[in-house]
């Protein structure tokens, strides 16, 4: 389709003949020397009149010669919205001449927020057409959305939009989740960059106040992200993780599981994160695979000082009372401080002799236990013997469970050694690593060191190595919170697509273990527990049995007078807040108001869909199914949909270190590689990953990003999402979409000039009674569109979705049916075929706006207010027009089958004007075998004639009419052919020429071929598949060969008839 504002460029003209026919040789270069003499002398009389001119300016000043300027690209003029905020875009001012993406998505969202066109409409008893609630996955106020929130905000705005112009009751509730630990770090990073103060500088409540209005202005900062992407929520229930509704449900949730002894205290072992001195969990640490030895720097220790990792220590332990040694292997030397058992198999012969013995520790004395333990120990592994740090390592943690070992902690929560390292202590554990490898060989104690490829866990947040650290901490008791959850899978409550999560759901909560919820953090929801300190007692912290819970102080006070009546007691709060997993996993509910019995509990509650990525599954939605159930009682949704992870256009994994992080807004609106530059040195990354993030975006962007607009990054990412995991992004592909946008605003431009600015459609859709063929084939395929996207959205195929109503647009409306009808829509046209053919294109237009608004809201609307409307159009906007639904009266598989027919000559067309080089004024000839063929292309030849470039006949021949001399054919099918009359149009001896080259060079590959297959043995020595793909192969090529050669006949017989 002809629409877009671009030049097409003109095919070259054929090249000069040349062969080997003497008269035709002589023939031709007469007239080449005739073409040669008239263009030289057409040169020479231009060149006289140059001279001439020349010749008469001769007696002027010569004005001095102006440099020639460079081309400067027109600067595009700065876009002005002049629609005051809630009110209507005005609709009357002209379409503008392109489409311009901030123009277009200017004043939308403000007006349908003020509107209340995303508040669910209170009826009075249950809509029969259904609900539809989702509560949106919280982004984290840590900074700016970044594409990866683009990706679910499209899916899950595409489903609400969807829905809501069903008819469903339709709610889509916002908010932001408070990230304890995420942003807690980020504000010390900005606090340290621009004080060089810390938290401890500050106070706990100061320190809090700082990340309240780091809070309100990132939190704002998203919602305005949100806003420019369209996305349809209900925000007057937006709500905030640590607003008094969820902090209300946080507590209620924490002292219900106390009270039913679900959730105790105990000193165990956490991630621990020295830098952040806290506890993380297991989603905050990234395993580091090194495939040996490597040195690393470390967090907290000077940039030119780096340690080993990556290797096996090897080192021996002296049997007490004895000359024998015992050698065992670590990959933490430093942990030896804290060994306190050497474990061997029962089985193992070569220590039988030891079982129940000591070997004594060389730098502290201590007498550590040998004990046999067959489930721990490889007796072909190593040494057989291992040692054991069950207060440092979490295998060693389960045998010092079995066994009953000591359970030493060598580390204080900086990183130093403690008073349990002995002369270590005070020192920093990487620096205890270094020393004591050299006091091991000072004792005669050091065997060796070896490469060996292991995982380090690395804290996200920090980059600190992680330790495992005993400390006493609240945990959830999980196993019989995660029977209810798997049950409702396995009883189809709960939907988990794709099958591979559903499959990991069960592989991971069947094997689920106690998780711990405190956070080390002042951010945070403050636990709701209470230490109960008896006066004259020294009790102890680390289990719960003298902890009391409550809403507040005054609550917990009475618990506690219940607990231990008739004792003097201070109570003393827990300083730590919860894992910020904890208050999200109530968010389904929470938002809904409870645990008050609110009518939005009680309309909206169980939700119907959680849309989120594969990589939370266990972290947040198992969380959010085992709480929900415990409870309400009910499963929170009936469906997840665990879409794929957004990665660079390379596949890498979106870091900010690499400089491939993409903040929507930028994809919007574009970006310069300056500006992008000058975002990486304004945030929090180290100056050395500055640079490196640097030349990550000048390789990716090296020309900044283009403006491509909110509908065209929407639809990019709907159409890339299917059931795979993985997303890799690749910015031209957005500009691409936006170009599709451009089409969409020059084909409805267009339309509406071909409608005018009277026309009325009909009051309802339906048929008119007169469509034409490319009517009738328009709306059967307007109708498998309808059928296709509404599939698609069902099943959550957004790929099959965002494909059907594109080829619908693209293929169909455009590219044909708008293009077909252009004789049938002018001034000229018969009057009745002319209102069919406008109100099927209305029809078209109108339904395929709305087929696209899920995906595309801010064109779509704008495009929609500017088409007349039906009568029985009520809706004032088009978020909450009636969605497309197939029409029993369009389809027409019929018309489907006689419009392919018509496509296949239009093709046979285009390919003979292509391969003759006849770029204008060609005139096709149509020959079909029988009646109805006849009659087809008799009634289509001026659609035909449109749709093929350069054609201005189409001539329908009857069954058995000569086809005049000096045609090229191509046929179609048994019952048509298609013929180009090329006598006198092409230069025969040079496209035979051209043939020939073509069949010499599929002739060499063919024998090159050939020659594999002939070699001995081939059958035997060549995969099966390998030998049907050369057969294939061969047989393409000979066939090639002869088309190759009937194509010769064809042009010798044409010059015969010369």
């Amino acid at each position: 389709m002809a629409l877009d504002n671009e030049q097409t460029s003109t095919p070259p003209a054929p090249a000069t003949p040349n062969n080997g026919n003497e008269a035709s040789k002589a023939k031709n270069e007469a007239k080449n020397e005739a073409k040669r003499k008239a263009k030289m002398e057409k040169f020479l009389a231009k060149q006289a009149a140059l001279a001439a001119k020349k010749d008469a300016a001769k007696d002027k000043v010569a004005a001095p010669k102006k440099e020639k300027e460079p081309k400067v690209a027109k600067a595009k003029p700065a876009f002005v919205n002049t629609t005051p905020a809630g009110e209507k875009k005005d609709m009357s001012q002209a379409m503008a001449d392109s489409y311009e993406p901030e123009a277009v998505e200017a004043a939308w969202y403000s007006w349908w927020e003020k509107e209340g066109f995303f508040t669910p409409e209170e009826l009075d008893k249950p809509n029969p057409k259904g609900r539809f609630v989702m509560a949106t996955p919280p982004p984290n106020v840590t900074g700016k959305l970044h594409i990866g929130h683009a990706l679910f905000i499209s899916i899950q705005d595409s489903l609400v939009r969807w829905n809501r112009m069903r008819g469903v009751t339709t709610l889509f509730i916002p908010g932001a989740d408070h990230a304890g630990i995420a942003t807690q770090a980020v504000v010390e990073k900005q606090l340290w960059k621009n004080s060089q103060l810390t938290k401890y500088d500050l106070g706990r409540d100061k320190f809090v106040d700082k990340v309240w209005d780091w809070k309100n202005e990132y939190g704002d900062k998203i919602m305005n992200q949100i806003r420019r992407l369209g996305s349809s929520y209900d925000w007057t229930r937006e709500r905030f993780t640590l607003d008094d509704i969820l902090s209300r449900a946080t507590r209620e949730t924490f002292c219900r599981l106390f009270n039913d002894g679900i959730i105790y205290r105990s000193s165990r072992l956490v991630n621990w994160c020295h830098v952040l001195n806290t506890a993380l969990s297991n989603l905050e640490v990234e395993n580091k695979e090194l495939p040996g030895r490597m040195l690393m720097t470390v967090p907290g220790y000077p940039a030119q000082e780096k340690f080993e990792f990556g290797v096996l220590v090897h080192f021996a332990y002296p049997v007490e009372d004895s000359d024998e040694r015992i050698v065992v292997a670590t990959t933490r030397i430093e942990t030896m401080l804290g060994d306190s058992a050497i474990a061997v198999h029962p089985n193992d012969e070569r220590y039988k002799h030891l079982h129940g013995k000591f070997v004594v520790h060389p730098f502290n004395g201590r007498r550590i236990p040998i004990i046999t333990d067959g489930e721990a120990v490889d007796m072909e592994f190593g040494t057989g013997a291992v040692k054991m740090t069950p207060a440092h390592d979490h295998n060693d943690y389960k045998v010092g469970k079995r066994h009953g070992l000591e359970f030493i902690n060598i580390l204080n929560d900086d990183g130093t050694m403690n008073e349990n390292a002995g002369p270590y202590a005070g020192m920093r554990r990487f620096h205890v690593r270094r020393q004591i490898i050299d006091d091991l060989k000072a004792k005669g104690l050091y065997v060796d060191t070896t490469d060996n490829p292991m995982t380090v866990p690395i804290c996200t947040r920090s980059g600190d190595i992680i330790e495992p650290l005993m400390k006493p901490q609240w945990w959830v008791r999980c196993k019989g919170l995660a029977e209810p959850a798997m049950e409702a899978v396995r009883s189809g409550k709960l939907d988990i697509t794709p099958m591979t999560s559903e499959k990991e759901w069960f592989r991971w909560l069947e094997n689920i273990q106690d998780w711990c919820i405190s956070r080390q953090l002042w951010w945070g929801h403050r636990i709701p527990a209470y230490f109960v300190r008896i006066e004259g007692q020294n009790n102890d912290t680390s289990s719960s049995e003298y902890w009391v819970v409550g809403h507040n102080e005054a609550e917990a006070r009475q618990r506690a007078e219940e607990k231990f009546p008739g004792t003097k007691f201070t109570l003393e709060q827990d300083p730590d807040v919860l894992d910020t997993w904890f208050s999200s996993g109530l968010w389904p509910f929470a938002v809904l108001g409870w645990p008050d019995k609110t009518s939005d509990m009680e309309k909206y509650y169980p939700t119907q869909l959680l849309e989120t990525g594969w990589d939370i599954l266990f972290f947040w939605v198992a969380r959010m199914v085992m709480l929900g159930i415990y409870v309400t009682g009910e499963v929170p949704f009936s469906k997840v949909f665990c879409h794929a992870m957004v990665r660079d256009a390379q596949g890498r994994k979106m870091s900010k270190s690499l400089g491939n992080v993409i903040d929507p807004i930028d994809v919007i609106q574009g970006i310069s590689l300056a500006d992008l530059h000058a975002q990486l040195e304004n945030g929090n990354l180290d100056p050395r990953e500055v640079v490196k993030a640097k030349k990550g975006q000048t390789a990716d962007f090296p020309d900044g990003i283009p403006e491509c607009g909110t509908d065209a990054l929407r639809f990019t990412l709907c159409a890339y999402t299917s059931a795979g995991r993985d997303v890799n992004l690749n910015v031209l592909r957005v500009d691409g979409y936006r170009k599709f946008c451009n089409k969409l605003w020059n084909a409805t431009r267009f339309a509406l000039m071909k409608l005018g600015d009277d026309f009325k459609p009909r009051a309802e859709m339906g048929l008119g009674g007169a469509e034409s063929l490319a009517e009738r084939w328009i709306l059967h395929k307007l109708n498998i569109a309808a059928r296709d996207v509404n599939a698609g959205l069902a099943e959550m195929n957004f790929m099959a979705a965002t494909t059907a109503v594109y080829s619908f647009w693209l293929y169909d409306l455009c590219d044909v049916y708008i293009e077909y009808i252009k004789p049938i829509t002018t001034p000229e046209a018969d009057a009745d075929a002319r209102r069919s053919a406008q109100e099927t294109l209305y029809t078209c237009l109108e339904q395929g706006l709305k087929l696209l608004h899920p995906f595309m809201p801010f064109v779509t609307e704008e495009l929609w207010q500017r088409l007349p409307h039906r009568a029985s159009e009520t809706s004032r906007t088009i978020c909450l027009a009636e969605f497309p639904e197939p029409h029993a009266e369009y389809e027409s598989p019929q018309a489907e089958r006689d419009f392919d027919l018509v496509m296949s000559i239009v093709k046979a067309g285009r390919s003979l004007v292509t391969d003759y080089h006849v770029t204008s004024k060609a005139t096709i000839y149509i020959a079909p075998t029988t009646a109805a063929a006849h009659a087809l292309a008799t009634s289509e030849a001026p659609g035909i004639c449109t749709l093929i470039k350069g054609c201005s006949e189409v001539i329908a021949l009857q069954p058995a009419e000569a086809v005049p001399a000096g045609c090229a054919v191509l046929s179609v099918n048994d019952e048509v052919a298609v013929h180009l009359m090329v006598r006198g149009r092409v230069d025969i001896d040079q496209e035979i020429k051209k043939i020939e080259q073509k069949i010499a060079k599929a002739d060499k590959a063919r024998e090159a071929l050939l020659s594999k297959t002939n070699i001995a043995d081939y059958i035997d020595r060549v995969p099966t598949d390998v030998r049907e793909q050369n057969e294939t192969k061969l047989s393409n090529y000979t066939a090639e060969i002869e088309a190759l050669g009937l194509a010769i006949k064809t042009f010798l017989s044409l010059k015969g008839s010369d």
